[in-house]
């Protein structure tokens, strides 16, 4: 069995952090280096999955349910517009192999990474 991940230790009281957002199977906190006015990490409770392709794989309604968590939270932080990043892998910048979403909103330059 593996270590808990930092999301699961915050989930479990041991490191502290603000959780701003909960459901059933998933919940939210405040990035600690936003890059973004809004800067939030959609997390499922389970450390199942190390990136999103597995989560894809192995569980599609749990990933649903991270982009609906994503939306709201995007619609309670900002205006509801957001990017939604999952980094996939050390090359990626992935640094915490337990799957997560990252809600950016606000400040954005317009027309960066665009399309």
């Amino acid at each position: 069995m593996s270590e808990p991940s930092i999301f699961t230790r915050i989930l479990q009281g041991e490191i502290p952090s603000e959780i701003i957002a909960e459901t059933e199977n998933a919940f939210a906190i405040r990035d600690i280096a936003p890059q973004a006015p809004v800067h939030l990490l959609v997390i499922p409770k389970s450390q199942d999955y190390r990136n999103v392709v597995e989560l894809a794989a192995g569980d599609p309604d749990l990933l649903s349910e991270l982009i609906g968590l994503a939306n709201t939270l995007a619609a309670e932080h900002a205006d509801g517009d957001f990017r939604l990043i999952f980094n996939t892998g050390p090359a990626a910048g992935q640094t915490v192999f337990h799957v997560h979403a990252h809600v950016l909103a606000g400040g954005l330059e317009e027309g960066r990474l665009g399309g």
